[in-house]
């Protein structure tokens, strides 16, 4: 019988203050506390209370029957610990129904894997500790930041004692088979693979507010018509998209909640589906074969690869700088800087560096804070420049307070 899997990204990064050469040595802190404070407002007021609340509602409606799972960055999960206890306790309910299942990914939302397998691992079992101490689970499924995959991040994850990994469905990996089974990722043994249906899937998160499509407007009818239509006793649909889809990319005014309210019941009324988290599905589910991917992947944009955020000389250029740092800031063992460090791979500011004005030109205007993407470049390698002075001027300190210490 065929299940449906329905997986939810939570995210929110922390803006960067407009930061200036004249603030290097002078201003050490980069966040702008006021705009990250605006903007998870209005998010915890548009999506996350309201949505919350309705998949509690469908949970207990339908008896256990919907299913759904989150990751929650550990970037959100900061800001919403500090600021809004109210929707950590809505999640910490969504939880307690036994319904909901919380994945594990890199705890800055970043990109560590490409440049330090180290700190990758460090920041996997960070999140790890975190999810088990808030919503008491151990995880099972592994989402890496963007969906970003490749045959090297399986073995790492598998070796790490997952059971499953989620990736994208793009043609590039599976040729002309389907997405709607469960894999095996190449060189892994018992770890599996499920992918996107990013068709599916972005008919909810980006067309179904899109007037000019052909298939607007969008009900919940017709959205689980098109599930059904999907046979195999081992298919599996997965739906995964960013949970802000629900009121805040497309707004309560087109109609997504109602769509969202009556998806369930449509989709359940066909007696052969039901619906999974990850981790089930990967319990419930064989192989349908292997899955080869030496290059990386991800969700972003029409390439579906790494451009989103190394894609030009100013990304490769902050990326390389900003890890090239570590060692430094292993070594000053401070916590507050070692916080910052992290805080500063999260993958939404090599995001705004962006250079692509084409096809995908709009989405990453639409998510950029800066002006340019050169603002966010000259403005985050501000910061860095200021970040490695104050490493240098530590190991000073430290020497010059170790030198008092030696005798004449």
């Amino acid at each position: 019988m065929p299940s449906v899997c329905l997986y939810f990204q939570v995210h929110q990064p922390c803006r960067l203050r407009r930061y200036s050469f004249f603030d290097v040595g002078h201003v050490h802190d980069y966040e702008d506390e006021a705009e990250n404070h605006r903007i998870l407002d209005r998010v915890a007021q548009k999506c996350y209370l309201p949505a919350n609340a309705l998949l509690l509602k469908l949970i207990e409606e339908h008896s256990g029957k919907f299913r759904v799972a989150f990751s929650l960055s550990g970037v959100v999960l900061d800001q919403i610990e500090r600021r809004r206890p109210d929707v950590l306790e809505s999640f910490r309910r969504l939880a307690a129904t036994g319904c909901v299942e919380f994945l594990n990914e890199t705890d800055s939302h970043s990109l560590a894997f490409l440049f330090s397998p180290r700190e990758f691992r460090a920041q996997v079992l960070l999140h790890r500790k975190r999810i088990r101490a808030l919503f008491g689970q151990d995880g099972r499924t592994f989402r890496h930041t963007e969906l970003i995959y490749s045959n090297d991040l399986a073995k790492a994850v598998d070796k790490l004692g997952y059971a499953v990994i989620l990736a994208e469905g793009t043609e590039k990996i599976l040729g002309r088979r389907s997405p709607n089974r469960a894999y095996r990722p190449a060189g892994c043994g018992k770890l599996k693979l499920l992918l996107r249906n990013y068709r599916l899937s972005d008919d909810v998160a980006f067309r179904f507010s899109e007037a000019a499509w052909s298939e607007h407007p969008l009900t919940a009818e017709k959205y689980a018509h098109w599930l059904h239509r999907i046979g195999g006793k081992e298919a599996v649909v997965n739906l995964f998209m960013d949970y802000e889809t629900f009121g805040e990319h497309q707004w309560r005014e087109t109609g997504i909640f109602e769509f969202l309210s009556a998806l369930p019941g449509e989709i359940l009324r066909h007696p052969d589906f039901f619906f999974q988290t990850p981790a089930e599905v990967a319990a419930s589910h064989d192989p349908a074969g292997e899955i080869d991917c030496p290059g990386f992947i991800s969700w972003a944009d029409v390439e579906r690869d790494m451009t989103a955020w190394l894609g030009n000389a100013m990304q490769q250029d902050a990326a390389r700088s900003l890890y090239g740092l570590e060692s430094a800031v292993r070594r000053r063992k401070d916590e507050g800087i070692f916080k910052t460090w992290r805080m500063l791979q999260t993958s939404d500011h090599f995001y705004y560096m962006c250079t692509k004005w084409f096809s995908d030109g709009d989405v990453h205007r639409y998510f950029n804070p800066f002006e340019s993407p050169y603002e966010a470049y000259i403005n985050y390698m501000n910061i860095l420049d200021d970040l490695s002075q104050s490493l240098k001027q530590k190991k000073e300190c430290i020497h010059d307070r170790d030198a008092q210490t030696l005798p004449l």
